[in-house]
């Protein structure tokens, strides 16, 4: 028995198997049943479950499971689930990040919901409350259609119970600490707050990285910086990232109740960007100070659905003040600066893995008429500041002349790379 793509919305691709094929014949043993709450309690939970993990510690006597495994599953519902056969994912993204090596057999708590991933798998919310893959480390139960080549069959699981909680099917975003909010209705923090977005190439074209030392420059310039990031699979990476960079708040889609932002309709997506752009243009928390800043990395390719749509939407337009462009290469660099531009988003800095390379770097910089500056350098002070367009005089400290009136940033190097870029989550997701 294989697990085929069955999915009525693949644009298009051939049903075919792509998964480890399931056990039969009594390979996987069955396990004593336990009470609900006890299996959950002893289940491995995923990151993007955190806080109904949380929830589930507080009190574990509050939930249930519902094994009558018929309809379909929501975005965002949590289910415990069996590995049945371990394939890419190996391992489980726990609350805290940690990897929890998994073994044939383990229960894990996960959320349903679709992945687009051009470095590894396409996959859809399942139709049915079948087995199913895990599509992300995060912690993603979804089926996959298809996979990149270099990456192997998907680990498979096989669902035992809905979470239930008061009589309803857990979904994340009862447990999530931010309601998202229609587009129109924002409190309007976010127009009086510098927001600049962080958009990329494809996956791991360097954008995490990028924001990352964005943020770290302009904290060290005494700034203080908010960010975040409004779509993609859910994994604690970037966000860790991001707070170990200097940023003082940090919060991504699942702090919005989704595990995966793919798939989802439209509205969605764009709400969930306005909705997390206004909660981080204002303080953190009461008697905190506001921003000075807010980064807000994009996932993904400019030729993504959702994101493509998302740059030419009134929501992202209406806040966002100034683009960063991170690109893998020199011809990625000049062609998604060209894409950016027919959809009328100017970038206004390029950087990105391609910067890893002296070499694609000088060529970037013959090719466009927009700076090209090395990830790593934006991590000074005074590069971070003009990146970041701010106003007023530039740091004190400043070794590279700026320009006031242009924002530029010339094409001065100020010194080494450093290391070599690590991409978005490709390690973990």
């Amino acid at each position: 028995m294989s697990i085929l793509d069955t999915s009525s919305e693949l644009r298009g691709l051939d049903p075919h198997p792509v998964a480890t094929p399931l056990r039969v014949g009594g390979a996987v043993p069955a396990l004593t049943p336990d009470p609900a709450t006890r299996r959950l309690l002893r289940a491995k939970k995923a990151y993007s479950t955190r806080f109904v993990a949380a929830a589930i510690e507080r009190d574990p006597a509050a939930f249930g499971l519902v094994t009558d495994l018929s309809g379909a599953p929501r975005p965002g519902d949590v289910v415990l689930a069996r590995v049945v056969a371990i394939g890419q994912h190996k391992r489980l993204e726990s609350p805290d990040s940690r990897r929890q090596i998994l073994f044939e057999g383990d229960e894990i708590v996960v959320a349903y919901g679709s992945r687009y991933a051009a470095d590894q798998f396409l996959a859809v919310l399942p139709e049915d409350l079948g087995p199913c893959h895990l599509a992300a480390a995060g912690g993603l139960a979804s089926r996959v259609v298809d996979r990149h080549a270099a990456i192997k069959d998907a680990t498979v699981i096989e669902p035992v119970g809905l979470l239930t909680a008061g009589g309803a099917v857990v979904n994340l975003a009862t447990y999530a600490p931010h309601r998202v909010r229609a587009a129109g209705s924002t409190a309007g923090n976010a127009t009086r707050v510098p927001v600049i977005a962080v958009i990329g190439t494809s996956m791991n074209s360097g954008k995490s990285t990028t924001l990352a030392c964005l943020a770290h420059g302009l904290a060290a310039a005494g700034l203080t910086v908010h960010a975040g990031k409004a779509t993609g699979t859910g994994a604690g990476n970037d966000a860790h990232h991001f707070v170990d960079a200097g940023a003082d708040h940090v919060v991504d889609f699942t702090d919005f109740g989704f595990p995966s932002t793919f798939g989802l309709p439209f509205e969605d997506v764009r709400d969930v960007f306005a909705t997390m752009a206004d909660v981080l243009a204002a303080p953190a928390r009461p008697g905190a100070p506001a921003p000075d800043v807010v980064l807000i990395e994009i996932a993904d390719g400019v030729y993504q659905g959702e994101t493509g749509r998302l740059l030419v939407d009134d929501a992202f337009r209406s806040v966002v003040d100034r683009v960063v462009f991170a690109a893998g290469d020199a011809l990625g660099a000049s062609g998604g600066v060209a894409a950016l531009r027919a959809l009328g988003c100017e970038p206004s800095v390029v950087s990105g893995v391609l910067t890893a390379s002296p070499i694609a770097t000088a060529e970037a910089r013959r090719a466009l008429d927009v700076s090209v500056v090395p990830t790593y350098d934006l991590c000074l002070p005074a590069v971070a500041w003009a990146a970041a367009g701010l106003t007023g005089a530039a740091p004190v400290g400043s070794i590279l002349p700026v320009d006031p009136q242009l924002g530029s940033l010339g094409e001065v190097s100020l010194g080494a790379v450093g290391d070599a870029q690590v991409g978005e989550g490709h390690a973990v997701a």
